[in-house]
């Protein structure tokens, strides 16, 4: 099992989420601040199975949007190991 944290604009946010719970992904929000002009952003928490980590990221990449700016990143994604999962 992996952990698929992304953080995203909130521009794009909804329509990721969107995205991801219509491809049956289980998504968790939490609102977060960063960035050197402490714009708002959303850190989403995207439990996957292994095989799917790639459809995940491939849902990020199409339902965030182009900035006009190509240095401008559309978001961070880090994929990580997930030892334990339990629902209690």
């Amino acid at each position: 099992m992996k952990m698929i944290i992304a953080i995203l604009k909130d521009d794009d946010v909804e329509g990721v989420v969107q995205a991801l719970t219509t491809a049956s992904f289980r998504v968790t929000r939490v609102a977060s601040t960063g960035g050197f002009f402490r714009k708002g952003n959303t850190t989403l928490l995207i439990g996957v199975d292994d095989d799917q980590v790639d459809a995940g990221i491939a849902l990020l990449r199409a339902n965030t949007k182009v900035s006009a700016d190509p240095s401008q990143k559309r978001a961070t994604v880090f994929v990580v190991p997930v030892a334990r999962f339990e629902q209690v």
